[in-house]
């Protein structure tokens, strides 16, 4: 009996020598297929116990299930360990320094014409006026004729229109060339009183200088209702002034031409420069153009089915990359498609 017990108590001993320089999953697996597999050491010295004397069978029986869950738990602890390790070795290697200084970080800034488009449309916004986009590919109903710009009418030459070879429509798909298309659709489905205010992209075949572009942002302003006179046209316009340009700006208005307003006029303000007295930048009269307005012609209240007897109407337009000009002193409008971070920088400081 003593001699079955010493060799389990030996096997129990060299099993956990094996166990404690166990250093891989994979040595574990071949450990415990070795000794407590089914065919292991252990089964196998339990298997012997039917050829022991009835008497010494429930002494050596009971040691051999000893051994057997001692190893199990040592298995068990050996198993944590190995995966505490390797949990371990996977934190080091993804281990992220908090300590360390963040790598500096480029933050963009909104650009000026946009900044500028905001301030305007800010303005207005207060004045009760609504925001509305529409489509830069048009039909030449939208752009002109409905208008009050004919066909044969040479206030079109106005306008260096892209046209589009669209033969669905031959001669009647065009770029836009300013957002006033917007105001006719927003009339085609609304009934005054309206106060829409049009930002958007707009394109005309002309050349690139200084001052002009093909590509360009614009900003209309639509007002209708029952009795809405020029005085209305012109309260809005001096409070949009004295917000962008500030409260100290003095303002004039002129009659000028537009194909779609009757009357129309200019509106200008003191030129910030000289205060009104004349320099280089107002050309010596003082003044400074900054856009265009009248009220709203009846053949175009009629286009869209209101009744001009009953109803009028006041609109505006103007280029926010001109008022930016105007604002921040800029003298060529092609600085602001040149992507120098030079120029840009002047107008977003925390940029990088």
């Amino acid at each position: 009996m003593s001699d079955n017990i010493a060799s389990l108590e030996k096997l129990e001993s060299s099993g956990e020598h094996e166990l404690s320089v166990i250093t891989s999953q994979q040595e574990l697996d071949a450990w415990r297929v070795r000794y407590l597999g089914r065919r292991g050491l252990l089964s196998e010295a339990m298997r012997g116990l039917g050829k022991l004397p009835a008497e010494e069978r429930p002494l050596v029986g009971s040691v051999a299930n000893r051994i057997k869950g001692r190893l199990s738990s040592k298995l068990e602890e050996k198993q944590a360990a190995l995966r505490q390790r390797d949990l371990q070795l996977r934190l080091e290697e993804t281990r992220i320094d908090i300590t360390l200084q963040p790598p500096s970080l480029i933050r963009g800034q909104t650009h000026v014409v946009h900044q500028t488009m905001r301030q305007i449309i800010d303005a207005f916004i207060p004045l009760g006026f609504q925001v509305a986009e529409g489509p830069e590919v048009e039909l030449d109903y939208y752009n002109f004729e409905a208008l009050n710009i004919p066909k044969d009418h040479p206030a079109r030459d106005m306008w260096d229109t892209f046209w589009v070879d669209d033969p669905r429509r031959p001669g009647e798909v065009l770029l836009r060339t300013h957002t006033s298309p917007v105001q006719i659709r927003v009339m085609e489905h609304s009934k005054p009183p309206i106060r829409v205010l049009v930002p958007g992209m707009c394109y005309r075949y002309e050349a690139v200088d200084a001052t002009h572009e093909s590509v360009f942002y614009q900003v209309e302003g639509l007002a209708v209702d029952r009795g809405i006179t020029m005085a209305e046209l012109k309260g809005t316009l001096v409070s949009f002034t004295h917000s962008v340009f500030g409260p100290e700006r003095k303002t004039r208005f002129r009659c000028d031409y537009f194909p779609f307003v009757e009357p129309g006029v200019e509106l200008a303000i003191d030129c910030h420069g000289c205060g009104g007295s004349g320099c280089r930048l107002c050309k010596q009269t003082g003044w400074i153009e900054i856009l265009g307005a009248g009220m709203v012609h009846p053949n175009v209240l009629e286009a869209v089915g209101y009744d001009p007897e009953i109803y009028t109407g006041f609109a505006f337009g103007m280029g926010p990359e001109r008022i930016a000009m105007l604002k921040h002193g800029i003298d060529d409008i092609r600085l602001f498609k040149s992507n120098d971070l030079r120029f840009l920088r002047q107008f977003a400081p925390e940029v990088r």
